[in-house]
């Protein structure tokens, strides 16, 4: 890996800001002042200090973060808007993060943000039905005939045929959760207007086997432990 790529990975600097570090004669490798930014490094073995700091790196990040109202599921936004990405400290932004999936900016809960890609393709592809699962508000109470239907399969206003969702109501009031095994836009705000009825509110608690921390408080974040990392490597 080059050093100026790795000093990037590790969340320290951006690409220019390595550069004129080793310029500066700021960086060793192994104890010997780097002579280039894009000198090959071994990210596995090689000890780099970079301005007094040696450097830990961590070659694939994944973070849960509960995702607050107002907050879109993005890495930037040309209209300013605030992203998940923008919630994280200046280091992490640095790491070319991501979000896995979207919620839509009016939905709150858990997010992942991760910057391995290949997993995150994994566990979003149509193909793989990953459950995801959501406490809701609706303008009124869900009838058990409109779980059933939701069971067996609604049919949008465009025509688009879901596949089965489990929907439990609360036993009193106008709440529940969903679970979907897909990840259609606007898909659940349009399932209850499918049935004339209308989403208030709406929190993901769970993605695959990962449940959103109770402890986060919305746009608190906090790294995933090994062993819900080794559960989303199962898929």
């Amino acid at each position: 890996m080059r050093l100026d790529k790795y000093i990037v990975a590790c969340g320290v600097a951006s690409r220019k800001e390595a550069a004129q570090a080793v310029r500066r004669k700021g960086v060793t490798v192994n104890g010997t002042v780097a002579s280039s930014p894009d000198m090959k490094i071994d990210e596995n073995s090689d000890k780099v200090v970079f301005c007094g700091e040696e450097l830990v790196y961590q070659k694939y990040i994944w973070i849960m973060m509960n995702k607050p109202q107002g907050v879109i599921s993005a890495t930037e936004d040309a209209r300013g808007q605030k992203t998940v990405i923008d919630l994280l400290p200046e280091r992490l932004q640095r790491m070319e993060l991501f979000p896995c999936g979207r919620l839509d900016g009016d939905t709150t809960g858990l997010m992942l943000i991760t910057n391995e890609g290949e997993l995150a393709h994994r566990l979003l592809s149509p193909k793989r039905h990953v459950d995801k699962v959501y406490r809701f508000e609706s303008a009124r109470r869900i009838t058990e005939e409109e779980i059933e239907k939701a069971a067996e399969g609604l049919v949008l206003g465009d025509g688009y045929e879901c596949l089965p969702a489990d929907i439990v109501a609360d036993e009193e009031g106008c709440g529940g959760r969903i679970t979907l095994r897909e990840g259609k836009y606007h898909q659940i705000k349009r399932m209850f207007g499918a049935m004339d009825n209308r989403i208030t509110g709406l929190k993901r608690v769970k993605f695959a086997e990962i449940e959103l921390d109770p402890s986060l408080a919305p746009g608190e974040w906090r790294y995933l432990a090994d062993h819900e990392l080794a559960l989303l490597r199962n898929h």
